[in-house]
């Protein structure tokens, strides 16, 4: 099978997984400065601030807007009561805009909660009888959140006194848990939308890439490993307008996101222990030593790391393909990974990028300040008939241009890893052959599916 793709359009579409340990050998850091899927030593112990996934992709059905979505809590397992799964209290959730190019924050969309706990010395139960609405009082336990906008003029709370959809305890307590789930999308001021609560699981693919590569002869592929576990998620659905730079969605049309934890120390500051833009960086790339450096350092430091670069153009990855599979890369210096990893994509010559009307597919405009982050162009519009390999198969509004839920960027990155970019050749046996997810998205906000209230082990 041979696919040809232009290839500056798909210049570093493996990007995410090229970080190397070396490259943040200066930025050591105490235990606790952590990010995704239990990728980093220290974010492993502590999963109420462990960021999983980033989500950014213009609203299907709202191509005005644009839809963020970012999960913590990795492994959820559905029946894990009697306390069951809630976010930190002592943490913030951060997911942060870029819209000038610069790398550093320039909105800031900020969640902190507090627990209602009612259950105190009289009972065990999470509720104590069928939950219809949010504010049931059979429900016994409960979430609420203030959520602030942030900028360099100041901060505004959107919402004062926001409920978190709970847990999905089963069929018993929460008959309908569609109808919570509704009930927990709040309205934010000027228009837009917001969720907090659990949801699905929604990133598939085969984790057993960690037993050296699939077994070191692809037979272990095929399984989602996260098929039946539940996240928290928090998500946004923000008109374009206030997410570009001066509000001109049609000039500026490029935004970087990532989402990162703040959680609070004993002086009562707050440290950064969870950082996460691209999928995979943090578990594929650096050393165990080096994860929890990473998590704590901001977009903007990305450029001054000693080595960074270097490593990125000889990816450690593209070795391990080569050593077990025989699956040769282009030769370094690998300049076709740093365009979309640290400055996005830029406009092409080929047929991909013929038809995008603007100079770029996603490289930021402004200052272009090298980082690491999701970029998104909010201008390409949805597609009609979305393929799941994104801009590799011409789908421009697909990851790397920003990710929607249905992007199989595993198979995206180890094909951009073994130099599709380059190429311009898929490698058909290099895929974890789990393409997509187990539960079918959904059409309107936020998206992402219910949870499940089944066991794991029963599937």
């Amino acid at each position: 099978m041979e696919l040809r793709i232009n290839r500056r359009a798909l210049v570093g579409l493996g990007v995410a997984a090229v970080l190397t340990a070396s490259s943040f050998a200066v930025l050591r850091t105490e235990p606790g400065m952590t990010s995704s899927h239990r990728e980093a030593p220290a974010i492993s112990g502590d999963p109420r601030n462990d960021n999983t996934d980033v989500y950014a992709f213009v609203s299907p059905d709202k191509p005005d807007t644009v839809t963020l979505l970012s999960n913590w809590i990795p492994f959820e397992e559905p029946q894990g009561g009697p306390n069951f799964y809630t976010f930190d209290p002592r943490s913030r959730y951060n997911i942060k805009i870029d819209n000038d190019g610069d790398a550093k924050p320039d909105i800031v969309y900020q969640w902190t909660f507090r627990d209602e706990d009612k259950r105190g010395n009289t009972t065990f139960l999470y509720n104590n009888g069928p939950v219809t609405s949010l504010d049931d009082p059979n429900l016994l336990y409960r979430q609420r959140y203030t959520l602030k906008r942030i900028t360099p003029g100041g901060s505004r709370t959107l919402v004062a006194n926001g409920i978190a959809a709970p847990s999905n305890v089963g069929p018993a307590s929460m008959p309908d848990y569609g109808t919570l789930r509704s009930q927990a999308i709040t309205g934010l001021p000027g228009g837009g939308k917001t969720f907090a609560g659990q949801s699905d699981e929604a990133f598939f693919l085969a984790l057993e890439v960690f037993d050296l590569l699939y077994g070191r002869d692809l037979s272990k592929v095929g399984n989602d490993t996260l098929k039946g576990y539940n996240v928290h998620t928090l998500g946004l659905q923000i008109p374009a307008t206030d997410l570009a730079l001066k509000g001109d969605a049609k000039r500026n049309p490029v935004v970087g996101v990532w989402s990162t934890t703040d959680k609070q120390t004993p002086g009562g500051g707050w440290v950064q222990v969870s950082r996460l833009g691209n999928p995979l960086v943090n578990e594929l790339v650096p050393g165990a030593g080096m994860k929890d450096a990473f998590n704590a350092l901001p977009p903007e430091k990305d450029a001054d790391v000693a080595g960074l670069v270097k490593r990125v153009t000889d990816p450690e990855l593209a070795r391990l393909l080569e050593s077990f599979y025989g699956i040769k890369a282009p030769a370094t210096p690998r300049d076709d990974l740093v365009e979309i990893f640290l400055k996005g994509i830029a406009k092409g010559n080929g047929p991909i990028m013929a038809d995008l009307n603007s100079q770029t597919l996603n490289k930021d405009a402004g200052k272009l300040r090298p980082a690491e982050m999701l970029r998104l162009n909010m201008s390409i519009p949805p597609a009609k008939d979305p393929n799941r390999l994104g801009v590799l198969a011409g789908d421009l509004q697909g990851f790397p241009n920003g990710r929607r839920l249905s992007d199989d960027v595993v198979d995206i990155e180890l094909q951009a890893i073994a130099g599709a970019a380059v190429s311009g050749k898929l490698i058909p046996a290099l895929t974890d052959k789990v393409d997509k997810n187990d539960k079918t998205f959904g059409t309107t906000f936020p998206y992402i599916p219910l949870p499940s209230n089944v066991a794991v082990n029963t599937r």
